[in-house]
């Protein structure tokens, strides 16, 4: 049981204590980290445009089944649409 007399299992309850400061940068082991590992990237991180459009719920749910169906994702297979609808070496 606790009396009105317990004190707190740390003296400095609600008090901040600071971590200390950053260490200098290293810009070589900066740059390591940043370069990354190109063996790494995924097919996902080749994309870096967002397309957003609307369509009804009736369109949505008839495109996450055919992924679902097709063991893709819905990403997948609307870049695969939209990369047969639009090659690259379009004249």
């Amino acid at each position: 049981m606790s009396s009105a007399n317990d004190k707190p299992s740390s003296k400095r309850a609600g008090e901040r204590i600071g971590i200390g400061a950053r260490p200098p940068a290293n810009p070589h082991a900066e740059a390591w980290v940043r370069q990354g590992d190109t063996a790494d990237l995924q097919k996902g991180d080749l994309y870096t445009a967002r397309l957003t459009l609307d369509v009804t719920p009736a369109l949505r749910a008839r495109i996450k089944v055919s992924a679902f169906t097709q063991g893709v994702t819905v990403a997948e297979l609307l870049r695969g649409l939209l990369e047969r609808e639009f090659p690259e070496n379009t004249p």
